[in-house]
């Protein structure tokens, strides 16, 4: 029940508008090649430019967030998803489809960026960013099961994303306004950035992590339909079943917390992703297609619910959380029309031995970034010696006085040699002599 009270659910509900145009990717992009005359590759290139204004507005919005409102940009936001994916549904004119996505594309990520630097700021961003994966699966999950049933239209994913949009505006009453440009935090918002480099690494290794996921998640529909001979219902009801699959994903991670840190599970994670996209792509058989997807969808956002909380851990400002967002959204954006063009030049098997093995290459430095910017976590019975964010955690936790625990490279204590052989008198007499606080500082026997 503490857990339901703490859960900023404004955030979620914001979170999960900006975050479902991704997830809706396959069929999106797929009714877009079958209810409009749009080749594959052309569709996936609308897929790739609606993705692409997404992170152009995590681009520009990073640092303006606290500046501008909360409330004031995450109501814009979905206001432009509204309009734009609602105007892309109900018509059949090529250019208004695109020029309907690109806007929406910018509304989405407008939210997205609202929520990841406010859900860094909460006292723990990975209940925080579980909980919108949770709630955008589960969600996207329901249209995969439900679309199918109401025909082929191109208009009917973007109308459900237009549609959830709508429903979290009034949510956003709840979240601030804006502080103006000149008070002490819209100052530090511009500040530098702390830990650049682990920052960039990050950001640039979440890019090609999202490209190749988002290359086969592009394509995804079209192997089931002409590579392992699905139906449409069939398909869609495997996508459901994968996105259920992850939802039990969401809610190990949300158990688990920080208890594995972050690089076991950013690192063995994505390397077994990797081997689930191979399963995925050379699937020629119904079961085996099914398989790769659920086994897929499980870890993904497993992995990606990490990384988010690595990248909220950078910047309490949630500066970098929005930089690596919109990265992630970069690669996401190219990835439907890179899976199309890879697809077309070696086929969908080889297509996902490429992206796999790219997914084994970006492994290791998003671990080393994990490692250098977490290490372990702070467990009962165990002590870091140079402090660090998890201790200083506990300390917080257990209602330690503010400088007990030292900063992060903080010089460490010298040792003081104490003797054994004092004598217990020593320890009496300064009690006598002194009071019980000095005596406290006097040296008395050691242990033994």
């Amino acid at each position: 029940m503490l857990a339901l009270r703490t859960t900023p659910w404004p955030l979620v509900a914001v979170f999960t508008a900006g975050y479902l145009p991704p997830y809706l990717l396959p069929t999106t992009v797929g009714r877009l090649d079958t209810g409009l005359p749009l080749s594959a590759t052309q569709a996936g290139a609308v897929g790739s430019a609606l993705l692409l204004s997404s992170a152009g507005a995590g681009f520009l919005l990073a640092s303006r967030v606290e500046r501008a409102g909360a409330r004031t940009l995450a109501r814009f936001g979905l206001a432009l998803a509204f309009l734009g994916y609602g105007a892309a549904s109900l018509t059949t004119a090529v250019p208004a489809v695109v020029a309907g996505a690109v806007l929406g594309g910018f509304g989405s990520g407008t939210a997205t960026t609202v929520a990841a630097t406010r859900i860094a700021a909460e006292r723990d961003p990975h209940r925080a960013s579980t909980a919108g994966l949770l709630s955008v699966s589960a969600l996207a999950g329901a249209v995969y099961l439900t679309v199918p049933h109401l025909g082929r239209s191109h208009g009917l994913p973007l109308a459900a994303i237009a549609l959830t949009a709508l429903a979290v505006w009034p949510l956003t009453g709840r979240l601030p306004a804006g502080t103006g440009g000149t008070s002490p935090a819209a100052r530090t918002a511009s500040g530098p950035l702390p830990h650049r480099r682990s920052g960039l690494v990050l950001a640039v290794t979440v890019l090609c992590w999202s490209l190749a996921q988002n290359s086969l998640w592009g394509v995804s529909g079209r192997i089931g339909l002409t590579q392992a001979g699905l139906g449409d219902a069939a398909l869609g009801l495997v996508f459901a079943v994968a996105l259920g699959a992850g939802l039990m994903g969401v809610l190990a991670a949300g158990a688990l917390g920080p208890r594995l840190g972050r690089a076991m599970p950013v690192g063995a994670g994505t390397a077994l992703i990797a081997g689930c996209i191979v399963v995925s792509a050379s699937a020629t058989t119904p079961t085996a297609f099914a398989t790769g997807e659920i086994a897929w969808n499980t870890l993904y956002p497993v992995v990606l619910s990490y990384l988010i909380g690595l990248a909220a851990s950078l910047d309490a400002r949630g500066r970098w959380a929005v930089l690596v967002g919109s990265a992630s959204s970069l690669g996401t954006a190219a990835g439907p029309l890179a899976g199309s063009v890879l697809s077309a030049q070696a086929g969908y098997a080889g297509m996902g031995l490429v992206l796999a093995g790219g997914l084994l290459l970006v492994a290791v430095p998003m671990t080393a970034v994990a490692l250098h910017t977490g290490g372990r976590p702070l467990l009962p019975g165990t002590i870091r010696r140079r402090g660090g964010t998890p201790a200083a955690l506990v300390a917080a936790a257990t209602g330690t006085p503010s400088g007990a625990v030292p900063e992060v490279g903080a010089a460490e204590q010298p040792v003081v040699e104490i003797d054994v052989d004092a004598p217990a008198l020593a320890v009496r007499g300064a009690y006598d002599t002194a009071g019980p606080r000095q005596a406290a500082a006097a040296p008395g026997p050691g242990p033994g």
